[in-house]
């Protein structure tokens, strides 16, 4: 008798459904025992029955394969997302470099290099272009004139107003310079006639004296 193929999907009735999870847990069982000793390797297997119940094979110990399979599970976590962030940065630098080369080109294009082969709407494009980037910068020289013509007024200002304050600052020290003089006493500031500006002259009308000879006695 042929046995037919078994259909994939869930056994309905009960008491099949156990038979045949009997059978083949015995059968998976058995495999993974021969795959660990034919082949030297570790194996873990752990099987949940429909009511719970545990039932496990393990060539080694079963807490040291979990343990084996988390970090391996992390390692691999890690490595694939240092795979996807070389390909992430990878991707970006391709797309920069790709930004770079259009930068470049329009740029010796708006410095009128490499236009031979534009044709007549990209001309006009450039030179829309260039006619908005010229009134954005006549723009910004305007604004910067006014701010320093404002700033020279300002400075205008100060140096009239500190000119004034000088000027009422010497006006005031000329007052006060007045004043002390006018204070002073006439004793202090006038010359006494008797003691200082009175001149002795004498006024004699004839011929002049004869004088005597002044004899020098011998010297012995």
């Amino acid at each position: 008798m042929v046995r037919g193929k078994t259909q994939m999907k869930r056994i309905e009735n009960a008491t099949s459904r156990q038979v045949t999870f009997s059978k083949r847990r015995n059968g998976l069982l058995k495999k993974a025992f021969e795959l660990s000793v034919l082949c030297d390797a570790e194996v873990a297997l752990v099987i949940f029955s429909p009511r719970s119940k545990l039932y496990e094979f393990s060539s080694s110990s079963i807490a040291k394969t979990i343990e084996r399979y988390q970090r391996r599970v992390k390692e691999i976590g890690i490595t694939h997302k240092r795979d996807d962030n070389s390909q992430r940065a990878r991707e970006e630098t391709f797309g920069l470099t790709k930004k770079i080369e259009q930068l470049e080109i329009s740029k010796r294009k708006l410095l009128g290099e490499g236009i031979d082969a534009c044709s007549i709407e990209e001309l006009q494009q450039l030179e829309n272009q260039l006619d908005r980037s010229l009134t954005r910068i006549r723009a910004k020289k305007y604004q910067l004139l006014r701010e320093e013509i404002e700033k020279l007024k300002e400075e205008e200002r100060n140096l009239i107003k500190e000119n004034k304050e000088l000027k009422e600052k010497c006006r005031g020290m000329g007052a006060i310079v007045v004043t002390s003089l006018s204070t002073l006493s006439s004793s202090e500031v006038n010359i006494d006639d008797n003691d200082n500006m009175e001149v002795e002259t004498g006024l004699f009308i004839g011929p002049p004296e004869t004088r005597q000879p002044k004899k020098i006695p011998p010297q012995n």
